[in-house]
């Protein structure tokens, strides 16, 4: 099935979201609860599946949603379409901040895959797919476990991530990556994970135990900061349960941390 062509614009910096116009009959899927307004005329459905076969039966859904929630998303796509006359816009914004990334998929092969949470919409005819890594050392410390997702079309998809984003060629060279920055890779690129230097760098050089290895001929998408990353941040400064952190940033407020009240 070919995906429907969609335009779009993406506003904003650090806190992005991506208006797509659709025309009268086109159709963009995106995941459950992304969608920020849309104008009238646009209709919208819940539907286990990415519509990518429009004859699709209900075994092949029914293992479809258990891939999808074997990776933790919802087992249900919202189905965005335009019933109206003339053009009509949806816009979608990321869960955090980060940056969307505007995917051309038959500019890289057809094939993307990505971080299980990284997709955000695509035009219909896009199938989305779990993929399992092969390797048990990609599989174990890969940092998404034995899971990735599978995009598979030749129109638009948009994914997001956390930080800046770097866009990397390879013409055969070899790049090593902390796991949670890798964000997606095209086909043509081989992914596996490798250990972190010698055992003092692992335990205490603050890298982690061990670094993603990407190789080929392709594209990879690195972030700059994983929502993982930021979220122990987060949680390393919230205040104590019980009351809110007076002082905080001062010298006062970092002894009271050490002493206590």
């Amino acid at each position: 099935m070919l995906c429907h062509e969609i335009d779009h614009e993406i506003f904003g910096d650090d806190m992005q979201l991506v208006e797509i116009e659709l025309d009268p009959g086109e159709t963009v899927v995106a995941e459950a609860g992304a969608m920020n307004y849309m104008e009238d005329g646009i209709e919208y459905e819940a539907r286990m599946g990415d519509g990518s076969q429009p004859n699709q039966g209900m075994m092949s859904k029914l293992m479809s949603a258990a891939g999808r929630a074997l990776s933790r998303e919802s087992i249900f796509m919202t189905h965005f379409t335009n019933r109206g006359v003339g053009k009509k816009r949806v816009s979608f914004a990321a869960p955090y901040p980060g940056k969307i990334i505007a995917m051309d998929m038959a500019a890289v092969g057809g094939t993307l895959t990505c971080q299980k949470d990284a997709f955000l919409c695509a035009a219909q005819g896009t199938r989305l797919s779990i993929a399992f890594q092969k390797r048990l050392g990609a599989g174990f410390f890969g940092g998404e476990g034995f899971i990735l997702q599978k995009l598979e079309g030749d129109g638009m998809a948009f994914i997001h991530a956390g930080g800046t984003v770097v866009r990397k060629e390879l013409h055969g060279e070899t790049l090593r990556v902390d796991t949670g920055c890798l964000v997606a890779f095209s086909e043509g690129i081989d992914y596996d994970i490798a250990r972190a230097g010698n055992l003092k760098s692992m335990f205490f050089g603050g890298e982690g135990l061990f670094l993603a290895t990407l190789s080929g001929h392709g594209s990879v998408l690195l972030q700059s900061l994983p929502f993982s990353r930021l979220a122990d941040r987060v949680l390393q400064h919230a205040p104590s349960a019980g009351g809110s952190n007076r002082g905080e940033g001062s010298v006062l407020g970092t002894l009271g941390n050490l002493f206590g009240d």
